[in-house]
């Protein structure tokens, strides 16, 4: 029997060879593969990832997402409000001083005190982390970096894959950002809720300033969002390459989280310095009218490493946990979906 997409033909009561295309399998009658798993695993994988169409897939990635943000920023919160607080004011850091923030938190609000405006970042965080995570599986596509072979023949488009999904959401979500960066460094009194926050800043400010920061915000995406994303593919092609494992356990996936994470935050820090200045100049009585003004304000004022780079120690600790939880909730969460009927094109 000959046809075009599809060739059978028997070779024996126990297997037969299938030829798609250009691609030939040997299967048993079973449909089970007989050729070595660790040349044909990512090309099994791409098979059942095909038979998941394309709105599946944006639905799957939205899920994984919003799980893998909230998660990820539940664990960081006291981490986050503390380097929020060193970031927009003229002090200097240190862990001890860090450490004291904290305890001095604890003792004159509680320890909620810590997951203040935490409500405000999971607004931001869910839909977030669903547009990011969502958007770079459909620019992988869109730019042919999907499967591993195509990652390592065009690393910057894998590069560029991941800053676009980065400016894609931060788009999208900027003013709840703003309006978490404001809940954080202000006492309860200042904003009760997070509509407040909008209304206050709408009404006192004006509508623009729901976007003050935007910019330092995306030139810092750009290099964070391709950094952490990029690192993160490559290492796990490099442990496929090596092992011949597609699949990375969860502990290995941390520590490859944890890497990008590191790297993405070290890269575009001092932009996020200033994006936070501009966010809260409002509260702190500072005028920061630009980026290139504020960045020659904080470089005068406080110095490259106590300006700029001001609370990256901090960064160190929690940004590899929390990219390491982001990125290994969300593959695993993939995976997990990835098997349900409901999400299978039949």
């Amino acid at each position: 029997m000959q046809r075009k997409a599809l060739d059978i033909s028997w070779k024996s009561p126990s297997t037969m060879h299938v030829m798609h295309k250009s691609n030939l399998d040997v299967v048993d009658i079973k449909g089970e593969s007989l050729a070595p798993k660790s040349a044909s695993h990512e090309e099994f994988m791409v098979s059942q990832d095909k038979k998941v169409t394309n709105k599946n897939k944006v639905l799957m990635s939205l899920t994984s997402g919003a799980l893998a943000g909230a998660l990820a920023k539940t664990v960081i919160a006291p981490l986050d409000r503390t380097k929020i607080n060193f970031q927009i004011h003229n002090k200097k850091f240190s862990f001890r001083e860090a450490v004291c923030f904290l305890i001095q938190s604890y003792r004159d609000r509680g320890i909620l005190v810590w997951w203040r405006g935490n409500s405000a970042t999971m607004a931001r965080v869910v839909p977030y982390a669903s547009i990011q995570y969502a958007a770079h599986e459909q620019w992988k596509q869109a730019l042919h970096v999907d499967t591993l072979a195509e990652k390592k023949a065009h690393p910057s488009k894998s590069f560029l894959a991941g800053s676009l999904a980065g400016v894609t959401s931060s788009t999208c979500t900027y003013p709840l950002d703003l309006a978490r960066a404001r809940m954080a460094v202000t006492h309860k009194e200042r904003y009760t809720s997070l509509m407040q926050v909008f209304v206050k800043i709408w009404r006192e400010e004006g509508p623009m300033a729901l976007y003050r920061g935007y910019s330092p915000t995306v030139l810092g995406v750009i290099p964070y969002a391709g950094t952490s994303f990029f690192t993160y593919e490559t290492l796990k092609r490099l442990h496929f390459e090596s092992s011949q494992q597609l699949e990375p356990n969860p502990a290995q996936r941390m520590m490859f989280g944890a890497i990008a994470g590191l790297l993405g935050q070290t890269t575009s820090y001092p932009l996020d310095i200033v994006r936070r200045r501009m966010q809260t100049a409002q509260l702190t009585g500072r005028s920061y009218h630009s980026i290139v003004s504020t960045l020659t304000v904080v470089l005068r004022e406080e110095g490259l490493v106590g300006g700029l780079f001001k609370g990256l120690s901090m960064n160190w600790i929690k940004g590899p946990i929390c990219v390491g939880i982001s990125f290994t909730t969300f593959d695993l969460m993939q995976n997990f979906l990835r098997q349900l009927p409901v999400f299978i094109d039949r």
